[in-house]
């Protein structure tokens, strides 16, 4: 079997559904893999023939006939959005999609009291919101570690009194556990509707009868089904979600996923399942940085955002879409988190041909700078061009990091907005080749530039 392992080394956004849906029809993969992440990611693809869907839960490859997609043990699906964006699916004209997802019994689930104490925290927050896309998945999966014997699984769906139990449980420890100091601040009748799920008993019946459509389709499957299917695969495209910038433990706290944003879960199901396959880590960022949400953007400018054309737009938990010019500091912080990629693909470069310039960032001047043997932030004039992790770190010692990325200033440079200029002054920044590059939204637009490892 060969893998491709698609990795975003950027705050997410950077075209990780395009690429799935390019390397699905160009070689000719029938199973896509969903490796870590949630239901809160929005992978955008554009077929052919014009159709637009924004991929949450099903593969970002589902759009070409016959194609699989497995929810692994790493991803928190959310059945109700799931059985949602099925029917959407359908109503695009993919009559057989629920025959063609699997969720793996062992994958967390989102349950209507996570979601609501999500949206309360952020509400909470106020103007300190940490970015959550409001779906429940950093509830679901804090449960699951602090509360192991109580969260729910999709295995359990089918256990419908054991499911009544731990449904019950969560919501009284949401209940007991929530900050409601400050609450006075929140949109009242805001408060009451996510507070009303916590308090409404007829809550888990009805949540239970609206998803039993995932039972009756038989969607959930022992992890044997996966090793199955990529066995007799020869071509197989492990999707990930967000990015290594927002990882659980490399990311910059608090502005930061639960998950792993590496490759790391793709590379263990595939050494476990299928230890003979050859793998190519592709890793995948923009000609320009983006994020969606709170937290840091070193180069953030309004320069470029009239004449970057986004399906991602503003919502009521992340707030707008803001943009920067290229930040090779960033992304070769990235590289050193997720390891060397054996091959590099850029998005958006068709933004170029609206530029007469291409500003980028090769290093930070000013702002704190830490010490990571005392943890102490002292004012500094010196340049950075490398930025050090924060794994092995206290979350006091990580958010000591943010704000040393926040309060950093981008030395930028400019490029002429050509291309080939574009390319390798990337390649010269980043120390590897750009093998592909996509100019639309479409798989027609993706072109290989170099051969993937």
């Amino acid at each position: 079997m060969r893998a491709y392992v698609i990795v975003d080394l950027g705050f997410g956004d950077s075209g990780k559904g395009l690429l799935t849906d390019f390397l699905v029809r160009t070689q000719n993969a029938g199973v896509v893999v969903r490796y870590n992440g949630g239901a809160q990611a929005g992978h955008n693809v554009v077929d052919l023939n014009g159709r637009h869907h924004t991929f949450a839960q099903f593969g970002s490859g589902t759009f070409v006939p016959g194609v699989r997609t497995f929810l692994s043990r790493h991803v928190v699906v959310h059945p109700g959005a799931l059985l949602v964006e099925g029917d959407i699916l359908e109503n695009l004209g993919l009559p057989d999609v629920f025959s063609r997802l699997k969720i793996s019994e062992q994958a967390l689930i989102i349950t209507p009291f996570h979601q609501a104490a999500n949206h309360i925290r952020e509400l909470v927050r106020g103007d300190n919101r940490h970015g959550s896309c409001g779906v429940g998945v950093g509830e679901a999966y804090e449960d699951s570690i602090n509360s192991p014997n109580d969260c729910v699984r999709a295995g359990d769906l089918s256990d419908l009194p054991g499911l009544k139990r731990k449904l019950e449980s969560i919501r009284e420890r949401k209940r007991s556990e929530l900050p409601l100091s400050g609450c006075h601040n929140i949109n009242e009748a805001t408060l009451k509707r996510e507070w009303e799920i916590l308090e409404n008993h007829g809550v888990i019946d009805r949540w239970i009868d609206s998803i039993s459509r995932i039972t009756r389709l038989d969607m959930v499957k022992p992890d044997g089904l996966l090793q199955n299917w990529l066995s007799r695969s020869e071509t197989v495209v492990f999707e990930g979600a967000q990015g290594v910038l927002l990882d659980a433990v490399a990311g910059f706290h608090p502005h930061t996923t639960w998950s792993d944003c590496t490759g790391r879960n793709a590379l263990d199901i595939i050494q476990t399942m299928a230890p003979d396959s050859t793998i190519v880590q592709l890793g995948v960022l923009r000609s320009h940085a983006v994020r969606h949400g709170n937290g840091p953007l070193p180069t953030e400018t309004n320069d470029p955002t009239g004449i970057i054309r986004e399906h991602n737009q503003l919502n009521e938990w992340q707030g707008p879409v803001r943009y920067g010019w290229f930040d090779a500091v960033m992304a070769r912080y990235a590289l050193r988190v997720a390891g060397q990629m054996d091959g590099l693909a850029v998005t958006h470069m068709d933004t170029l041909t609206r530029l007469n310039e291409w500003k980028y960032c090769d290093a930070y001047i000013g702002g704190p700078q830490m010490d990571t043997a005392t943890g102490l932030i002292a004012p500094s004039e010196q340049k950075l061009k490398h930025f050090h992790s924060p794994e092995n770190l206290s979350l006091v010692e990580r958010e000591k990091h943010t704000q040393v990325l926040s309060n950093a200033r981008p030395v930028l440079s400019t490029c002429v907005a050509n291309e080939n200029r574009v390319i390798d002054q990337i390649a010269s920044l980043l120390g590897q080749p750009v093998n592909l590059v996509s100019r639309g939204q479409t798989a027609s637009d993706v072109q290989i530039l170099r051969p993937l490892a």
